[in-house]
């Protein structure tokens, strides 16, 4: 009988430490100063300030902090207590949204001074590599391939300063700019859409046969959560993204009259890393007791949403 309880206890304990475990893993790293960060790698690898060096730093930094957080990258454990988590998986997700997008921008777009000049050699390396399923834990595995990435991008941020054929460009004009903040409007836009889907709407849709037709679009209850701490991770991502673009396009920015506009947009991308105080996202509706943390998050975004939209529109212009 002694023995059972022991046993039992003894599993009690193994639970409840898993549980605290799988609670601090899922504690969301803190913001970082893109600067402060840029001036230390310049340090640490004796690299001049050069323009694209912030950004690319910023990239780094954001891959990295997936990959060393607390618990390190948990979309692919298959083990306790992480195989039991969603809230950080989903939060990685959408960083490494934001990773797949500015990769390709920096490779398509800001490393290249026309359509049919060369590509940079450690970006064409790089960009392919943060593509891989997320998921995948073995053959490959993701954390090893996302590490690769990581070297290319720090391969490239050292041959921005150099001279002679290997020398790496970023070029920091206002259409390149645009090309990520087109891809930046798209991802917004459809956050905002899905966490206002957490109490439903109407959807018109008009398909061939029929006039007009009403359907009832609403995010499960059980991927509330998924869906907010994704935005919430892309968001986290993109404020530092935003931020190093203030430094890298600074002359090009002013010259627009686009800064206030960049900034805030920034300004709303903040609002969206509040502190969380409630241990569940919580689904309430109209001006009922129970807020609806979904709405508020749809709220900044769509906030921020707009932001970009202007800030692209003062960007087009000559």
């Amino acid at each position: 009988m002694a023995r059972g309880k022991v046993v039992t206890w003894s599993l009690l304990g193994v639970i409840f430490a898993g549980y605290l475990l799988g609670v601090y893993w899922s504690v969301e790293p803190d913001r970082f100063d893109v600067k402060a960060v840029t001036q230390k790698a310049e340090q640490e690898d004796n690299l001049p300030d050069v323009t694209g060096t912030t950004i690319t730093t910023t990239v780094i930094t954001i891959a990295q902090t997936l990959l060393d957080k607390p618990g390190g990258f948990l979309s692919n454990d298959v083990t306790p207590p992480s195989v039991f988590l969603d809230n950080m998986p989903a939060w990685e997700f959408g960083n490494l949204e934001l990773l797949r997008d500015t990769t390709l921008v920096m490779r398509n777009e800001l490393s290249r001074s026309q359509s049919q000049s060369r590509e940079d050699p450690d970006l064409k390396e790089a960009q392919p590599l943060f593509n891989v399923d997320r998921r995948s834990w073995v053959m490959p595995r993701a954390e090893s391939e996302y590490q690769r990435g990581i070297n290319h991008l720090k391969a490239y941020r050292a041959r921005l300063s150099k001279t002679g054929p290997d020398k790496a460009e970023f070029y920091a004009r206002a259409d390149n700019l645009r090309e990520l903040l087109r891809l930046v409007d798209k991802r917004l836009g459809s956050y905002s859409q899905r966490l206002a889907a957490s109490v439903g709407r109407e959807s018109l849709d008009v398909p061939e046969d029929k006039e007009t037709a009403a359907d009832k679009v609403a995010t499960s209850w059980w991927q509330l959560d998924d869906v907010f701490y994704e935005a919430r991770g892309y968001s986290w991502g993109l404020l530092h993204i935003l931020k190093a673009a203030e430094v890298d396009f600074g002359p090009i920015l002013e010259n627009k009259h686009a800064l206030v506009s960049l900034r805030q947009v920034i300004r709303e991308l903040e609002a969206t890393q509040q502190t969380v105080w409630s241990p569940i996202i919580l689904n309430g509706s109209g001006f009922g007791l129970l807020a609806n943390h979904s709405l508020v998050m749809a709220n900044y975004i769509s906030r921020a949403n707009g932001a970009v939209v202007d800030l692209e529109n003062l960007l087009d212009r000559g």
